[in-house]
């Protein structure tokens, strides 16, 4: 199947299907006992996603809690320093909490609300997640468990501090490379033992069924402000969009607003040391099929077939595995999914910096170094890139391992 074969128009109501497939990736691979809590879920998310009440609810917290619509920024001085390509970003760093992160977060935990849940769970590998839950545990009187791997701990340090501050347990996570995967493990875990009282709230657009198609909803938000923002701001569409996949929520929610539009759309995965396994975390560039944390895409495997280690200079994208409707648009060539190395990240992280005086997350540098990139090969034209988040988390990392440059 390639993506002329598909409908965009009515593609939001058909992917996933009944079962949470994209095509064949997506579904519900989890124990017996899970999927009971898995249907719950489902349940009741497609009870309430289209209730006046919820709606008018989740409206209400984005525009006076969240900050929303956040705004897009006009590159001027960044644009004119590479060429004619005029560059644009969605300032997902001015969403409260400081990341795409906390749209889905305060969706899922309006959800517990509703199911009677006491508390909610996660993983976090940059924190950002985290600290977005962390907030919404705060604001709906939840109790909240962030799992959160060692080597991660060390290097997000401001986000463990305000997840703590906001009243979230932090469990820290030390197996394995004691990184994202681990701390999904666990967080899986721990939910098998207490979803009666608590619910689940994945990062991203991964996990079983419903995750992928719940969190891309709750973050449709950012594509559909960007398109419009976009067409009011300039009178056009832009030629071409950019964001940063790891799992792939800020990317999945930003590209849901194009997906029917004449506009080409590029996920960049990280490409970290190079392409030797286990010095990244490219999973759609370098992975085969396969599953893991309860559903199938593609992912990177050691020579068991078991998941392989992972490496990126952002914690956000060092998953081994991609969201199965990242897969899915992969395979059908909707979207063209690239990789950046942590040197160009770093590079973009601080020309942006220091050009437009906006400090990027270390994952949003990918997306950047990449929308540079194709601003110099364009020759003219505009490319719209997702911020997805704010570097505060990362400025030390970042001058203890880099430097001033």
């Amino acid at each position: 199947m390639m993506y002329n074969d598909i409908n965009f128009e009515t593609y939001l109501k058909n992917y996933p299907d009944k079962e949470g497939f994209f095509g064949k990736y997506g579904g519900c691979y989890v124990s017996p006992e899970l999927k009971q809590a898995m249907m719950e879920i489902s349940e009741a998310y497609f009870t309430i996603c289209k209730s006046r009440k919820f709606i008018a609810e989740l409206r209400r917290i984005r525009k006076e809690f969240q900050g929303r619509p956040t705004p897009i920024s006009h590159l001027e001085r960044l644009s004119s320093k590479l060429g004619n390509v005029q560059l644009y970003v969605k300032r997902e760093d001015l969403n409260h909490s400081g990341a795409h992160k906390l749209n889905h977060c305060m969706g899922e935990a309006l959800l517990a609300k509703y199911m009677g849940k006491k508390m909610v769970i996660a993983e976090t590998g940059a924190g950002q997640h985290g600290v977005a839950l962390a907030t919404a545990a705060a604001y709906f009187g939840l109790e909240c468990d962030i799992y959160m791997g060692a080597v991660d701990i060390k290097k997000q340090a401001p986000n463990v501090a305000r997840m703590k501050i906001l009243g979230a347990n932090v469990i820290e996570v030390t197996e394995g490379l004691q990184t994202l995967k681990e701390a999904v493990d666990a967080a899986f875990a721990a939910y098998a033992k207490e979803y009666k009282d608590a619910i689940y709230c994945i990062g991203s657009v991964l996990g079983p069924h419903p995750f992928p198609l719940m969190v891309r909803d709750f973050q449709h938000v950012v594509g559909e402000e960007a398109r419009a923002q976009f067409i009011e701001m300039t009178g056009e569409l832009p030629d071409a969009i950019v964001a940063c996949v790891g799992g792939g929520s800020n990317a999945m929610g930003f590209f849901s607003g194009f997906l029917n539009d004449p506009v080409d759309i590029y996920g960049i995965e990280p490409l970290g040391r190079g392409t030797k396994l286990g010095d990244h975390a490219a999973s759609l560039q370098y992975g085969t099929e396969g599953i893991m944390h309860g559903f199938n895409s593609i992912m990177l495997k050691d020579e068991n077939g078991e998941p392989a280690p992972v490496y990126s200079v952002a914690s956000g994208l060092d998953y081994p595995s991609s969201g199965p409707e990242h897969a899915f648009l992969h395979e059908i060539g909707r979207v063209k999914y690239d990789v950046i190395n942590d040197e160009d990240a770093i590079d973009a992280f601080f020309t942006l910096s220091r050009m437009e005086g906006i400090i990027p997350a270390i994952e949003s540098s990918h997306a950047v170094a990449y929308g540079m990139k194709l601003a110099k090969e364009m020759g003219t034209g505009s490319v719209l890139i997702n911020l997805s988040g704010r570097g505060d988390k990362d400025m030390d990392y970042v001058l203890e391992n880099f430097g001033l440059r």
